[in-house]
Order: structure tokens, then sequence, then C-alpha cells
């Protein structure tokens, strides 16, 4: 490990100039990813910027009726938030879905939403990556990519997100907020994580030095009937091969509201915004929820190795709508 600086940040002004005087520098919150990096060489920061006693660690209600996550609430403390639980269950799924409860008591909310993939040949030094080196390739176009992306890849990068809240973030329209010296802004979270074509090592659309301050949560009545299932090799600790966070709003059997993601298909949480125009305003049916799958798939371009994630993630979004279907008529 490259021998670094430590700062702790006095306040988030103080944070946001400590990194823009040292471009190399990175902020460090529960550091499960980060510190990871830094052990096989991926990340090499001059100077680590300690966020985590910044005062960012409340969920709050909002003014219109929304929820206002602090970015380094962990992920243990918004699973078991009853806001998040009553009102949009399918986060607390995802979170009590990803890693393990030691890794959730200390990983945050900001902090998560920046990991980075877990592809193997990114997280080898000795391998050419072009999220680490542009330019120099992606072995995993012809390697091992059986865990890779099936939607929204491309020839320069086809490893996916592995978080399992920005799923369910990208379900419930979230917005993630930020601070840089130059003052605050915003992004929603759609438009968080750019596409990968040509420049897969821009992993945000962050501005540079950007620390994020805080996720919002409009007010979703339909996010309360909501679900988060996820696939994954072993029953224990493991990233997803496949994930769909869903929530359904039903009357007089009719899908009269969707909100429908996948997560661990594409370098980014992906909205299912296609199979949500189909369900929207039709019965509340099996074949509704297979039409919608397969209308979403349609622009699946899987590899050699990987076409299984297309009927994995077909029947599994069938049978998380069926399962919330089920919920409603109860």
């Amino acid at each position: 490990m490259k021998e670094f600086d430590y700062r702790r940040a006095p306040d988030v002004l103080g944070a946001v100039t400590l990194l823009d005087a040292d471009p190399d520098a990175r902020y460090l919150a529960g550091g499960t990813n980060l510190v990871d990096l830094m052990k096989s060489g991926v990340e090499r920061p001059t100077r680590l910027v300690d966020v985590r006693q910044l005062p960012l660690d409340r969920v709050e209600s909002t003014p219109d009726g929304g929820l206002r996550v602090g970015a380094t609430v962990t992920n243990s403390d918004l699973a078991a938030h009853p806001d998040i639980r009553s009102r949009c269950p399918m986060l607390t799924q995802a979170v009590l879905a990803g890693a393990s409860g030691q890794l959730r008591n200390m990983a945050t909310v900001g902090g998560n939403l920046l990991q980075r993939t877990r592809c193997a040949y990114f997280t080898d030094t000795t391998k050419p990556c072009n999220k680490r080196d542009p330019g120099s390739g992606c072995p995993a176009l012809g390697g091992e990519h059986r865990n890779h992306a099936i939607l929204g890849a491309s020839e320069s990068c086809v490893a996916v997100h592995p978080s399992d809240m920005a799923v369910a973030l990208a379900a419930l329209d979230a917005v993630v907020h930020y601070e840089t010296v130059d003052g605050r802004g915003e992004l929603p979270l759609d438009q968080l994580y750019p596409s990968v074509d040509g420049t897969p090592d821009r992993e945000t659309a962050l501005p540079a030095g950007a620390l994020i301050t805080a996720v919002s949560l409009p007010p979703l009545p339909v996010a309360a009937r909501s679900r988060y299932r996820k696939v994954r090799e072993r029953a224990s600790y493991a990233f997803a091969i496949g994930s769909v966070a869903a929530a359904l709003d039903i009357r007089d059997g009719i899908v009269r509201d969707a909100r429908l993601a996948f997560g661990a298909v594409a370098s980014r949480p992906w909205r299912a915004r296609t199979a949500e125009r189909i369900l929207i305003g039709a019965p509340a049916t099996a074949e509704t929820y297979a039409a919608a799958a397969e209308a979403e798939l349609e622009a699946a371009r899987p590899l050699r190795h990987n076409g299984y994630k297309v009927p994995l993630m077909r029947n599994l979004t069938v049978a998380v709508l069926s399962e919330l279907d089920e919920e409603a008529a109860r």
C-alpha cells in the first residue's frame, strides 16, 4: 500500500477544501471498498480525508413528505429506520441483502453509491482494464464474464455496478445531493452514473472533488408496497448475479403505478422504464408482467457466457411482481 496523509475533516467545507487542494486525495467514511482497493494497488491516494464524523448521519422527513438520508448514515441504521421500513421496504430489503452485518455496520450511504466494480480484471493490477487505464482494453469481453453486463455495456467495459442499495434508490426516484468548493448541487440518481461507452474510467457524473452529503427520496405512495429480490451464487454474503426492485399500486385489477429497476445487469442500476410503461394501465396479471419484462430485455446483448441472465431476469421480474400482486389482494 502506498504511503498516504490522513486528515479528519472539521466540517463539510473543510472536507471539500482539503480535496480541492489535492486531486489525488480520497474521502474516507466506512472504507469497506476503498481500503480493499488500496491494499490491491488499484487506489493509490496521496491523502485520505475522513468524513465519518461529519453531521450527516440522520434520516429526516422533508417538508414535501419525502425523506432525506444523510451520507454517513450506516447501512445498518438505514435498514432499521422505521420510516424506511414502512414507507419503502424495498430499500430495507436491498440493504439487508448486501454484504455481511459487520460490513453494514461500517458502510455508509454515500460510500455505497460510490463503490467500484468487483470485476476481477479491474481489481487485478497485472491485467489491462479500461477503468483503471483507459485504452488498455477490456479482457472480460473474451475472458471471464459470466456475471457481467447484458444491458448498457460497450466494447470499452462490460462490468456491472455492485450496489444493491443503488438499485432500490433508482426505483425510488432518489436524488443525490453533494457539495464542492463552488457550492451545493444535486443529481437524480438516474444521472449519477454515466454511460461506459468510450469513458468507462469516468464512473460518476459528480464534479471533481464533490462530497455526497445526502440522498433524498420524494413522497412516493407506491413505494409502501415494494420488494427487492436478489439472486446470488451462494446463500451467504455474495454479490448479485441479478436483482429486481419493484413497487406496484394495483386497484380494481389494474396497475395504477409501478416502479422497476434491475441490478447486476449493467454498469449502473438499470431503471426499467420500458417495462414500467407497459405495466401502468394494464391488467395485473402474470401475462402483463411477462410482457413487461420481455420488452425491457429486448435491449439485452449478452456475451458468450452470460446469456443465462436474460431468462433469469425475466423470471425474477415476473415472480416479484406476482408476489406484490398477491400481497395487494390480501
